[in-house]
């Protein structure tokens, strides 16, 4: 699966509008000016990344941040793991 992003136009007063990554994910300039964060909330993908990676579970990030669906860190996961190994395929060229 590819990272599919829809980026809208500016708006008349000339604020960028959100960029939607994939279905869980979006950068909206107005939410934590603009990190990429999981759609709904002001969690940044980054943190929840980051607890898995120092070894946390899933469970005790779930629990920590309720509001962000497993299947939302999967696909940050998966996006993640995708951008990875796409930049380094790359590199091989």
């Amino acid at each position: 699966m590819s990272v599919r992003t829809k980026a809208k136009a500016r708006n008349g007063a000339g604020n960028i509008q959100p960029t939607f990554v994939g279905e869980h994910l979006v950068a909206d300039p107005r939410v934590c000016h603009g990190e990429l964060t999981f759609r709904s909330t002001r969690v940044p993908a980054e943190t929840i990344l980051r607890y898995l990676a120092d070894g946390y579970s899933l469970a005790y990030v779930r629990k920590s941040w309720p509001e962000v669906s497993a299947e939302a860190i999967q696909e940050a996961i998966r996006l993640a793991s995708q951008q990875l190994v796409q930049h380094y395929r790359s590199k091989k060229s």
